[in-house]
């Protein structure tokens, strides 16, 4: 049954016989209370953020104007005809 509301109440009646009733109450009181307040990933190091968005931005296929690279015209355009 799972994926079903059925199964997913038979799971919640199952956490609560198995784990108490305030089972749900004391996971939702864990959300926001974390308290490894350190920043993470880029905002622990922009100087890393800096490099990195700068190697994307060179291989980057868009160009400043907006367009794509391939919008400028190449050899996929060799067979259009132009009157």
């Amino acid at each position: 049954m799972a994926g079903t509301k059925a199964g997913g109440q038979k799971a919640a009646a199952t956490n609560i016989e198995r784990h108490g009733k305030d089972f749900y109450r004391e996971i939702g009181a864990m959300g926001g209370s974390r308290t490894d307040t350190k920043p993470k990933g880029f905002a622990a190091n922009p100087a890393l953020a800096r490099i990195a968005g700068a190697k994307g931005g060179r291989i980057s296929k868009r160009t400043a104007g907006g367009k794509t690279r391939s919008d400028k015209g190449g050899h996929h355009n060799m067979n259009r005809k132009e009157h």
